[in-house]
């Protein structure tokens, strides 16, 4: 489930052709058989086929369905924006397709037909104009089935961007590995169900290739998944701090409480202001309550009870007393802390002064950092970052990662969860029903849970961030925040019990 940048992919395909058994065009002749098996699977009632071809290896694959095609009986067409480079696999590709190009042109989609996009792969950079776009536009206005060979035209592999004009495809089938054009949005709206077709590169041509990027799911975490032994009691199954907001601002909190005990943490303290004890004493039960008003009370807290991971954010309210907190429980030893997680008010209050979070003393033994902003606590706390457009949703979190010394997990329907050491998954399994109040304090809580135990940070965040999105699906519509803890221990049951 590796994801492969643009560049990766290129460097993959050459060491495929140099360890064989298959030589570029061999690959090629490969991939075209994988995009029509889909075809005749999917769309045996259109009335014909539209192949659009370009110049590059793209085009070359079209060249080689449209062969495939024809040679089964179906009406096709090919329509191509220039003739292939001399002497490249797409040439050959061409010179075998008993089907002669028209002119792109003159290309206008039909309802009826469907429409096969082999114009340009992944490794799009430039924005696309003329008989292109206007092939686009025709195919867009027209309704018709469209079938995307690697990407969809116009969306960028390495970033998701749409580069001027982009097909919308009903199916895009890719090879070997998907891209990251094929999970960041908008790129992800634009590539409707996404086939990942084995054209016969060996898997282990990317051993010791560096590839830092996967889909994020159990098969990234799952070794270093909590499960409880016979001889645990609750404290060695972990201990959470969870700092409340004032008497008008307690929910939030107890969503990430109730979150960290149904993630599987053992014990979990709220450290309430004293203005808000009684309106959380009327509405915790398990999850124990203590008095933190000051600076004080919370070095004594952690002194006394030594919780293994803390949470602070969720309703707590922006300012000076969220940055002292979150400083002091960052200056702890790992003896004491493991790890500590910064969300929503917490985020927001270093948005004045980022260079005492940003740039606080770092070590091996001090407790490890998870930040969790939605795009704009995120330009907040990274200005820059955020500013340069340049970079993909990828690339932004992995260079706030470095920055803060920390993982960021960057929210959003296409969540990316980066490690300093440029690790990082992008989330595929959410569902719009999350994009509600709460839901990402109940996501703050997960983490939590899970770090406290004695999950590595960065794959407690990763799985977080999926076993959130699998409840979310899991209830579907009506889903409220509340929900979500309570769906956790059939999400629990359904990985544990696959184990």
């Amino acid at each position: 489930m590796e994801i492969l940048t643009s560049a990766e992919m290129g460097r993959t395909d050459r060491r495929a052709i140099a360890k064989g058994p298959y030589d570029g065009y061999g690959l090629m002749r490969n991939a075209g058989a994988s995009v029509v098996d889909e075809i005749l699977a999917r769309f045996a009632e259109v009335h014909g086929v539209d192949v659009l071809c370009g110049p590059g290896n793209n085009g070359g694959d079209g060249y080689v369905v449209a062969r495939l095609l024809h040679e089964r009986g179906l009406d096709v067409r090919v329509f191509a924006s220039a003739p292939p480079r001399q002497g490249s696999d797409a040439a050959l590709a061409a010179r075998d397709c008993s089907v002669r190009p028209e002119p792109l042109s003159v290309f206008r989609a039909t309802r009826e037909r469907l429409v096969v996009d082999a114009l340009f792969g992944a490794g799009l950079s430039k924005e696309i104009g003329g008989p292109e776009a206007e092939a686009i536009g025709s195919t867009q206005a027209a309704g018709c089935p469209v079938v995307a060979v690697d990407l969809p035209s116009g969306v960028s592999g390495d970033s998701g961007a749409i580069l001027g004009a982009a097909f919308s495809a009903t199916l895009t089938v890719t090879f070997f590995r998907a891209k990251p054009g094929h999970f960041l949005y908008p790129g992800r709206e634009r590539c409707g169900a996404i086939v990942v077709a084995d054209i016969g590169i060996a898997p282990t041509v990317i051993e010791g290739a560096g590839i830092k990027l996967w889909e994020n799911g159990p098969h990234v975490w799952r070794s270093d998944f909590p499960s409880p032994s016979s001889q645990m009691h609750k404290y060695t199954r972990g201990h959470v701090a969870v700092f409340s907001g004032g008497a008008s601002a307690t929910g939030a909190a107890r969503l990430s409480a109730r979150a960290v005990a149904r993630i599987g943490a053992g014990a979990v303290t709220m450290l309430s202001p004293s203005s808000a004890l009684l309106v959380n004493a009327a509405h915790l039960t398990s999850i124990m309550l203590q008095r933190a008003d000051t600076l004080a009370d919370v070095e004594t807290f952690v002194a006394n009870r030594r919780p293994a991971a803390a949470l602070l954010g969720p309703g707590f309210g922006v300012g000076e007393t969220a940055r002292l907190f979150a400083l002091f429980l960052l200056g702890r030893r790992k003896g004491d802390l493991k790890g500590v997680v910064l969300d929503a008010d917490a985020i927001t209050s270093f948005a004045e002064e980022p260079r005492s979070l940003l740039e606080r003393m770092v070590d091996g033994e001090m407790p490890e950092l998870v930040l969790t902003p939605h795009a704009a606590e995120f330009e907040r706390l990274f200005p820059d970052i955020a500013a340069d457009r340049s970079l993909s949703k990828v690339e932004r979190a992995r260079a706030a990662a470095l920055q803060a010394s920390a993982v960021v997990l960057l929210k959003g329907a296409d969540t990316v969860v980066a490690a300093p050491d440029g690790r990082a998954v992008i989330n595929a399994n959410g569902t719009p029903y999350l994009a509600t109040a709460g839901s990402g304090d109940v996501l703050a809580g997960i983490i939590a849970g899970l770090i406290a135990q004695s999950m590595p940070v960065f794959e407690a965040a990763a799985a977080a961030t999926w076993l959130h999105a699998e409840a979310g699906r899991l209830f579907g519509p009506g889903l409220i925040a509340e929900d979500l803890p309570e769906l956790l221990p059939e999400v629990l049951s359904g990985l544990l019990g696959a184990s």
